[in-house]
């Protein structure tokens, strides 16, 4: 079940990464042995939280992999990936904790490099990033428009700090995470952006961008309907910050919504 971030003991256990899934089926299995390989050797203390998102195959193709080690959630409606992460966040016990998206498109051994950037430098949060110099992605140029008009609209209303907010792997200190837990509301694209709004809101102003190996080239555009959602959550976003102070209210709203998933979780009840 997902937990109150205050039920949450300390156990001691140094990274939790979560795994958002959707449509990955059989291909789940590989990439979970892969990333559990690179963990053998980023930390001795791991725990890998996939969250099936709607996605019944997935799970079920994950399931077998259950372990003291990785442990298989989800539930039967697709809410999105910024949802998929929140719930993997309620569950997350590591003094780390770490997105990695499931398509097994970012070389994992990239985490390695991230937690010991986040130990060294002191950092709140650690986000990989396709425009990091040392970066290697092969990158058309469709794709780089589109993200170069994207994140200038992310600076201009946000001002989040880094000049990638979508790279799917970042790594922060458990507070951080739980912090934004209790008030975060996108559940689809734009919850990354949301992350490092609130952080930075909060006071976890030491955010660091670190280069990323993406193996996979970008074959396509984002169709129009995905781009006007990121905008328009984006807008949302910059709304209750900036405009509405939504984020300052004392009570806390993420955990509503992540308990309206539980009725209708996949596996045992």
């Amino acid at each position: 079940m997902v937990r109150e971030a205050s039920e949450l003991a300390e156990t001691g256990l140094e990274l939790t990464v979560i795994v958002p899934a959707y449509r990955d089926g059989e291909s789940i299995v590989p990439t979970l042995a892969s990333f559990a390989t690179a963990l053998d050797e980023a930390s001795n203390d791991w725990e890998i939280v996939v969250v099936a998102d709607g996605d019944a195959a997935t799970f079920a193709a994950a399931s077998p992999l259950e372990s003291d080690r990785v442990h298989v959630h989800g539930y039967r409606v697709n809410r999105g990936k910024g949802f998929a992460l929140r719930y993997g966040i309620s569950l997350a016990r590591g003094r780390l904790v770490t997105f990695l998206d499931s398509d097994g498109e970012i070389d994992p051994v990239d985490i390695r490099r991230m937690v010991g950037l986040l130990r060294s430098e002191n950092a709140d949060i650690v986000v990989g990033s396709k425009r990091h110099p040392q970066s290697h992605v092969d990158y058309p140029w469709t794709r780089r428009v589109q993200s170069a008009c994207y994140q200038a609209v992310v600076r201009l209303l946000l001002n989040v700090g880094v000049r990638d907010t979508q790279t799917g792997l970042k790594v922060m200190r458990r507070e951080v995470a739980l912090a934004v837990l209790d008030v975060a509301l996108v559940k689809r694209f734009a919850f990354d952006v949301e992350l490092l709004a609130l952080a930075r809101h909060f006071g976890y102003t030491r955010i660091l961008e670190a280069p990323v190996t993406i193996n996979y080239k970008f074959s396509s555009t984002t169709d129009m309907g995905a781009v006007f959602r990121v905008l328009w959550d984006t807008a949302a976003i910059f709304y209750r910050l900036r405009l509405r102070r939504w984020y300052n209210r004392p009570e806390a709203r993420g955990l509503a919504d992540l308990r309206a998933a539980m009725p209708a979780r996949l596996g045992p009840d």
